[in-house]
């Protein structure tokens, strides 16, 4: 195992509700897509754009309209969040552990930029990732591989070293089709929300669990 590909929402911060919370209030008080809870959780996976085609239809909006809305919807989504910002416990010691045996870590989200960016400089943690990858660096998302393989590609890793860090089904999908096992964080999903998947090593709450530590030397 030589490197750990990290998801960033929901993975790195615990920060899945306040999305929800957002996506809600716009899909159904603004844009009147008359939608339950449970009905939103299970549409936020991909990029904003494929959610509201997902919703909506490739007609109801142009381009430029849902570019628009998904700017609007992350500004509103970092307003509420901000005063909330920290890493998910035990994460800040885990990043100095895997820095320290040089195992090289990167990011692959369905994300932004825009939000990469707020996470990474607010918690100053930016240094750890040898690379990126955003939404705006595929073609397909997840649960489709190519965020993981051009992650493990940019690091020049094989694909069977690295360890995908996740808490969605669709994430853990992806990994599994890269051909990558996976530690499942349970901040927004139950392990039953998971058990169609073979590739997960394990389940934590947060990474102070001890199962981590069989990563290290």
């Amino acid at each position: 195992m030589k490197a750990f590909l990290f998801d960033l929402n929901g993975t790195i911060i615990d920060d899945m509700s306040y999305h929800e919370k957002i996506w809600f209030d716009l899909l159904n008080n603004e844009l009147a897509a008359n939608m339950t809870w449970p009905e939103v959780k299970s549409n936020m996976y991909g990029t904003n754009i494929e959610l509201f085609e997902r919703i909506f239809g490739r007609e109801r909006f142009t381009s430029d309209e849902m570019k628009a809305l998904s700017l609007r919807k992350e500004i509103l989504y970092q307003q509420e969040f901000l005063p909330h910002m920290q890493l998910i416990d035990g994460l800040d010691t885990f990043f100095e552990k895997a820095n320290n045996e040089n195992i090289q870590m990167a990011i692959g989200s369905a994300a932004i930029p825009f939000n990469i960016d707020f996470v990474l400089d607010n918690l100053s943690i930016r240094h750890y990732f040898k690379t990126i990858v955003s939404a705006d660096d595929v073609v397909l998302s997840k649960p489709h591989p190519e965020t993981y393989l051009k992650c493990a590609d940019q690091l020049k890793i094989n694909y069977a070293d690295c360890i995908v860090f996740e808490d969605s089904p669709k994430g853990v999908e992806a990994a599994a089709r890269a051909g990558m096992n996976a530690v499942a964080i349970t901040t927004y999903h139950s392990p039953k929300d998971f058990e169609h998947l073979n590739n997960i090593l394990f389940f934590v709450k947060n990474y102070t669990d001890k199962n981590l530590e069989q990563f290290f030397n």
